[in-house]
């Protein structure tokens, strides 16, 4: 009897800097749905991972400390089955990719925190982008067929 061995659906997480939505994304992917899912995250540019990003995913049991931060360029793969966009400037900017593509655009977590006085008034932000995008992650890859 031979085994049928379920190909993962291979999903690239795009934004700006990969510092941390996509790197949130990214995360996710791997915690809850590794057997689903292989993911990578890259950004237009490279900002490196936020710590309040790192912080807030811990909070939840997720370690995104070994993720690296990452361009387009300086992927090792080419080819992925989707490509994310997460916010406006990535799917604006997006070079071409071989894969089907779709924007789902969150929030930005510094630039919302920017004005806040405190790092909890901080956190709140970040906590609630972390939340919805782990709330999408859960959808995949099922949402992306229909």
């Amino acid at each position: 009897m031979s085994k049928t061995i379920k190909e993962k659906t291979v999903i690239l997480f795009l934004c700006t800097g990969n510092s941390c939505r996509s790197q949130m994304a990214e995360g996710w992917a791997t915690h809850l749905k590794s057997d689903d899912i292989k993911a990578y995250s890259a950004g237009i540019e490279k900002h490196g991972l936020n710590p309040y990003a790192i912080r807030v995913m811990a909070e939840e049991g997720v370690d995104i400390t070994d993720q690296e931060s990452t361009t387009i360029d300086e992927l090792e793969r080419s080819e992925f089955d989707w490509v994310i966009t997460l916010c406006g400037h990535a799917d604006e900017t997006c070079p071409h990719i071989p894969g089907n593509k779709i924007h789902r655009g969150f929030d930005d977590p510094p630039k919302l925190a920017d004005q806040a006085q405190t790092d909890e008034e901080k956190l709140v932000h970040y906590r609630r982008v972390r939340d919805q995008i782990k709330e999408f992650v859960v959808t995949l890859p099922q949402s992306l067929q229909s």
